[in-house]
């Protein structure tokens, strides 16, 4: 091997990283060593130059933000709570002078896991194209569960805040929740068609309620 080539430590150096983190680069293919006749790692120089005027260019992951906002209902997003969430958090990542790399959104419950949003989130964190995730509430990332989806993002380097760790629940998201899962067991147990005669039973029960609520 010619001065074209270093070492791994040479290479973690010239980089400012530990030699750990240069395999780790190896095995998600972000920098391939050629190796020599005695299995020896030895990077390229100029792939190395690349990689620093790249940093140099970029700005920092932990400078580098998704912001992610989320209401229950297509009456939330029309009355323009979506858009009001979204400025608030686009406000607060311009304050931080942090750099917006995704702004995503979802119309649908905190108890749903199938919303586009939330997974093209999670893709980008996994990507490392970001160092955080920026929420108004904990509850706009997930009603149940949030400590599992904060520990996820924390394995790839990505940290979760929270601009206002507060309470704040809407009551009919509350009810809208509280319906789903009485649906999504009920469907399990009794059958589909049985699932929704439940759920039409609970929201009966429920605007009851609210009725007695305002009479008296």
């Amino acid at each position: 091997m010619d001065e074209q080539f270093v070492s791994i430590g040479k290479a973690a150096k010239m980089l400012g990283m530990s030699i750990d983190g240069l395999r780790k680069w190896e095995r998600e293919g972000r920098l391939i060593p050629v190796r020599t006749m005695t299995n020896h790692r030895r990077y390229r120089v100029a792939d190395l130059h690349a990689l620093m005027h790249e940093e140099v260019q970029s700005p920092a992951l932990d400078t580098r933000c998704i912001l992610y906002a989320r209401v229950s209902t297509k009456k939330q997003q029309e009355a323009g709570n979506l858009d009001r969430q979204l400025g608030r958090l686009t406000a607060f990542a311009a304050e931080q002078h942090w750099t917006v790399v995704a702004a995503l959104t979802d119309v649908a419950s905190g108890l749903n896991e199938k919303r586009p949003g939330l997974h093209q989130l999670l893709g980008v964190a996994r990507e490392h194209q970001a160092g955080l995730v920026v929420i108004e509430y904990r509850d706009r990332l997930a009603r149940l569960g949030f400590g599992y989806l904060e520990a996820f993002l924390h394995a790839f380097g990505v940290r979760v805040v929270v601009m206002d760790q507060t309470t704040k629940d809407d009551p009919q998201e509350l009810v809208d929740d509280l319906i789903a899962i009485t649906t999504l067991f009920s469907a399990r147990i009794d059958g589909k068609r049985e699932g929704h005669k439940i759920d039409e039973t609970v929201r009966q029960a429920m605007a009851t309620l609210a009725q007695e609520g305002v009479s008296e």
